[in-house]
């Protein structure tokens, strides 16, 4: 049975360090061919003007990313960055950050992926993100 997004979310307290539970992310959805999770944009994770920092978007995608990659395995196995590119495109503003990552290519031992941040509620993209992952 594949993976919920229930599911992802009960991993995600468990599978990942302290810090990126400090992000709040919530998993929306989850499918063989990508992810999408939502974070808020709090004091804590914005920077003068409350625009959300680039280094919570930027582990915004990489854990989304990663929750794609479980959706395509259809389990939480392991996966390892092997490298992150991410374009900050606006600032990100207002109650949320949605990310929408999708699987571009999966092989045997690397994962394509990458990733979209949107704004709400304006609905403006505020960064991309590409990775590859290695599986172990």
């Amino acid at each position: 049975m594949p993976l919920t997004a229930a599911d992802a979310q009960t991993f995600l307290p468990t599978g990942f360090a302290p810090w990126v539970r400090a992000l709040n992310l919530t998993i929306t959805g989850i499918s063989p061919t990508g992810a999408t999770l939502t974070m808020p944009i709090t004091d804590d994770l914005a920077r003068m003007g409350g625009i959300i920092s680039g280094q919570a978007l930027a582990a915004m995608a990489d854990t989304a990313m990663v929750f794609a990659c479980f959706g395509q395995m259809d389990g939480f196995k392991p996966v390892a960055t092997t490298n992150l590119d991410t374009q900050f495109l606006r600032p990100g503003t207002g109650d949320l950050i949605r990310c929408d990552a999708e699987i571009v290519r999966a092989g045997k031992a690397l994962i394509f992926a990458r990733a979209t941040m949107v704004a709400l509620p304006s609905d403006k993209a505020v960064a991309t993100a590409t990775a590859t992952f290695f599986v172990p």
